[in-house]
């Protein structure tokens, strides 16, 4: 390959198992999403296991939409990160020592209800 073209540029080349599995997923959301039937589906399922190309492989979505990327989810409103560590911590204690388990959930409650929100936009006085 010349150093002044990039790898994806040029349709003829030979495609990957990769790029194979990648365009089989997005088939198979497609179907998801109603957009291909089951027959459908499995003709061109078939046709990306037997595609030489990745012009064979762009032919095989071509009349698909392109999905958006996906949106990351907004974290939900609670403590924050910390909270998945102190679900760990709550499990071990669960298993180790339940007392200690209990005293723990009901102090770290007790802790974020006295936490102030900080998107509630209200200033403190």
């Amino acid at each position: 390959m010349h150093d002044s073209q990039e790898p994806g540029s040029h349709p003829a080349l030979r495609a990957s198992d990769a790029e194979r599995d990648r365009v089989e997923e997005t088939l198979k959301h497609h179907y998801a999403a109603g957009r291909l039937d089951l027959a459908e589906l499995e003709t061109r399922v078939t046709a990306t296991h037997t595609a030489r190309t990745r012009d064979q492989l762009a032919a095989l979505v071509r009349d698909l939409p392109p999905e958006p990327e996906p949106v990351p989810e907004s974290p939900a409103p609670g403590p924050g990160p910390a909270h998945a560590i102190d679900s760990r911590l709550l499990v071990v204690l669960l298993c180790v020592s339940p007392p200690a388990a209990l005293v723990y959930w009901l102090l770290s409650r007790r802790s974020a209800a006295r936490r102030p929100a900080a998107d509630d936009g209200a200033v403190p006085y």
